[in-house]
């Protein structure tokens, strides 16, 4: 698969394709279903897809204060559709000038003199162009207008709607089994392994601390059982060979010890052997297990801890 960083990116002699636009935050099952139907567009065509996202995203730049917890990091994103089967993902630079762009220079600019669009597929709820002026039936004109035919899809599963403002949600209320099944995997958050204040290692649980980029969507406050890995960003290799490991997942501000900023800390289950300070590593949430708590004493944190750390090793085993 080919990745772009912009128009400047694509190929002199790029011809003809098939493209879908979108942010793609979360690439969950309804963006999913959409790139599904570009690429079997671009199967009957004999023509290569493309798939066309943004970074940052548009509500950073066009409303900034107001922008949207990210489900993905553009990393991910794009690894994600890549798996989807696409020929290329191409992440456009969205800047204020970019959000100027009349429906008409936008789909003059991307679809026609760039990537040659044959076809183009989007949700039903697309809009495009300055301040969102355009939408699926100005794609469709414009569409006849340079040749290509233009095909709005439902983001549905299972006869439910799905969005990402709608996952957003259930990530806020903890409840990760409705997320996983919205994402068709389930939510991860990456970041850098820094060191905190190592109370898990001083109460034998050691834990990995998590410090994500700005505007990660992060669960709500409580214990999980999930998986840690290491990955690679993009110019290092992943640590330990990005071997996945079952942990125990704490989010939120410790009250029995008075609180600390608010964390994502990840013990992997029986293992206090890795050096993962430093490392880029995903979680991925499996099951809340409880809310936090305070304790009386760190006995009964402990023993709490404990009882956490068996319920995360029973449900990683039932869930691989």
């Amino acid at each position: 698969m080919r990745a772009w960083h912009g128009l400047d990116d694509v190929p002199e002699d790029w011809g003809r394709s098939v493209v879908t636009i979108g942010v793609f935050d979360g690439v969950h099952l309804g963006h999913q279903q959409m790139v599904a139907r570009a690429v079997a567009l671009a199967g009957r065509l004999g023509l290569p897809s493309v798939v066309v996202t943004f970074d940052p995203h548009p509500e950073e730049v066009v409303r900034p204060g107001t922008h949207p917890p990210r489900l993905t990091t553009a990393r991910h994103r794009t690894e994600l559709l890549a798996g989807l089967g696409v020929d290329a993902v191409c992440v456009l630079p969205f800047t204020l000038g970019f959000s100027h762009m009349s429906p008409d220079e936008f789909v003059q600019t991307v679809l026609v003199d760039r990537l040659h669009a044959a076809g183009v597929v989007v949700g039903e709820n697309f809009r495009f162009g300055h301040k969102a002026s355009g939408d699926v039936e100005t794609l469709r004109t414009l569409g006849e207008k340079y040749d290509f035919v233009a095909e709005a899809v439902p983001l549905v599963s299972n006869g439910e709607a799905i969005s990402s403002t709608l996952i957003r949600g259930r990530l806020a209320a903890g409840d990760m089994e409705a997320v996983a099944v919205a994402l068709g995997r389930p939510h991860r958050v990456e970041g850098v392994v820094v060191r905190g204040y190592q109370r898990g290692r001083q109460l034998g649980f050691p834990t990995a601390n998590v410090e994500s980029p700005e505007h990660t969507a992060i669960p709500a406050d409580g214990v999980y059982a999930g998986w840690l890995q290491g990955v690679s960003n993009g110019n290092l290799p992943a640590v330990y060979g990005g071997e996945r490991w079952p942990a125990a997942i704490s989010v939120g501000t410790n009250p029995t010890f008075e609180g600390v900023p608010r964390t994502v800390e990840a013990y992997a289950l029986d293992r206090d052997d890795l050096d993962l300070y430093g490392a880029h590593v995903a979680v991925d949430f499996g099951r809340r297990l409880r809310a936090n708590l305070r304790f009386d004493s760190v006995e009964a944190l402990i023993e709490q801890m404990r009882a956490d750390v068996d319920e995360a090793r029973r449900i990683t085993r039932e869930t691989p």
